[in-house]
């Protein structure tokens, strides 16, 4: 049951996150596009209800450049959808990314 719960809660933050945000950035001769996250409102989404939301974009901001990737939604279970940013550490050992 809890399990069945956390599931729900989970999806439940999913559906309230929205589509990912991406910019399409063309190379100089137009041949190729690479998609990138538009970090600013990934990472204003994301901290929106941070009790820190200066730090906490920051943060993010750092994450999100490096990764080009943030979890969507507030929840810190959506962590495991962005790998490089789940796992990124400061140099003490914690967790960087909000």
């Amino acid at each position: 049951m809890a399990s069945f719960l956390l599931v729900a809660i989970t999806l439940l933050h999913l559906v309230d996150a929205g589509p990912p945000m991406l910019e399409e950035h063309s190379e100089s001769n137009g041949s190729s596009l690479v998609q990138t996250m538009n970090c600013g409102e990934a990472c204003k989404v994301r901290c929106s209800k941070s009790w820190k939301p200066k730090m906490c974009k920051r943060a993010c901001g750092t994450c999100c450049a490096r990764c080009n990737c943030v979890p969507p939604g507030t929840s810190v279970y959506t962590r495991g959808m962005c790998p490089c940013y789940a796992t990124m550490t400061t140099h003490g050992g914690r967790l960087k990314c909000p």
